[in-house]
C-alpha cells in the first residue's frame, strides 16, 4: 500500500478522528507536552503507534512543510468520484454545491480552498488529474485537517465531468471577470458547482464556453483580481448566505 505523510497538530488530530489509516505518528523530542497531548490522547484511544524524534527526521519525512513537531504517516488518500460528491449532498438531503478547480496549481491555495468549502457546507471539490495541485501534505496543513472531510474528486475531463454533471440537474456557474452579473445578483441556491479558474489565467475556454452562466466579484480598487482561494472563499459564503436565506445587510 502506498504510504504517504502528513504534518501539523491539526492535520493529524483531524486524520485519527475521520477514521484514517494511520501506521505510526512521530512527535518531536523537545515538543511541549501541552501542545501534544491531545494528539498523544486521541492516538492512545486508536492504538496507533507514537514514536519520539528529534526535529531534523521530522523536517526530513516533510521537508518544506511546517510540521509543528507532529507527522503521521498515513495511506494514500483516495480520491472520490464526481457520483460520491452528489451522493454526499443526497445523503444531507441538501441542493449539491461543488467547486470545480480548473487547473489549481498552488498547493497553499487548494488547501484554503477545502478549508473553506468544509466551513460553508460545499459537498465536494473536483479537479482534473493534469496541471493541477494534488492532496499532499502541505495541502492537509494549510487546511487545518479540512481534507479529512471534504470529498475531492480527481477526473480526467473537466470538460465532460461538467457535462455530466448537467445531466444529474446540477448548474455551473463559472466565475470570470468578463461575466454581466455579479455573484451577489444572481441565485446560487439551485443545484450548483462553481468554477474557479487558475491562479493566472483564469478559467479555459473550452471549461467557461460549458458553464450555464458567469458570475464575477465587483473591484473597487487598483487590483482587478484576487487570489483564487479568497475568491472561492467570497462565492462559497455567499452560496450559503443564499442557502440559508440571510439577508446581505444585518438587521438594525
Amino acid at each position: 500500500m502506498q504510504e504517504e505523510y502528513i504534518a501539523g497538530k491539526h492535520s493529524v488530530l483531524e486524520a485519527i478522528k475521520a477514521g484514517r489509516a494511520i501506521h505510526k505518528i512521530w512527535v518531536a523530542d523537545n515538543a511541549q507536552k501541552h501542545f501534544i497531548q491531545p494528539v498523544l490522547n486521541e492516538a492512545k484511544a486508536s492504538g496507533i503507534v507514537v514514536q519520539a524524534a528529534n526535529r531534523r527526521k521530522l523536517d526530513q519525512l516533510v521537508s518544506g512543510v511546517q510540521n509543528q513537531g507532529v507527522v503521521a504517516q498515513i495511506a494514500a488518500y483516495d480520491y472520490a468520484t464526481p457520483e460520491d460528491v452528489l451522493d454526499h449532498a443526497r445523503r444531507k438531503e441538501q441542493a449539491p454545491l461543488i467547486l470545480i478547480l480548473d487547473e489549481i496549481e498552488d498547493p497553499h491555495n487548494l488547501g484554503a480552498i477545502l478549508r473553506t468549502a468544509d466551513c460553508t457546507g460545499v459537498h465536494g471539490v473536483i479537479i482534473p488529474k493534469r496541471r493541477s495541485a494534488g492532496l499532499t501534505a502541505t495541502v492537509s496543513k494549510i487546511s487545518a485537517g479540512a481534507v479529512e472531510y471534504v470529498p475531492v474528486a480527481k477526473v480526467t475531463n473537466l470538460v465532460q465531468t461538467i457535462d455530466w454533471l448537467k445531466e444529474q440537474g446540477v448548474w455551473i456557474a463559472g466565475a470570470d471577470g468578463s461575466a454581466q452579473q455579479t455573484v451577489f445578483e444572481a441565485d446560487l441556491t439551485m443545484p450548483l458547482a462553481i468554477v474557479i479558474g487558475n491562479e493566472g489565467k483564469g478559467i479555459g475556454r473550452l471549461v467557461k464556453e460549458h458553464c450555464d452562466f458567469l458570475v464575477k466579484l465587483p473591484m473597487m480598487g487598483s487590483i482587478q483580481s484576487l487570489n483564487a482561494s479568497v475568491a472561492a472563499s467570497v462565492l462559497a459564503y455567499e452560496a450559503l448566505r443564499q442557502r440559508m436565506n440571510l439577508p446581505s445587510q444585518p438587521h438594525r
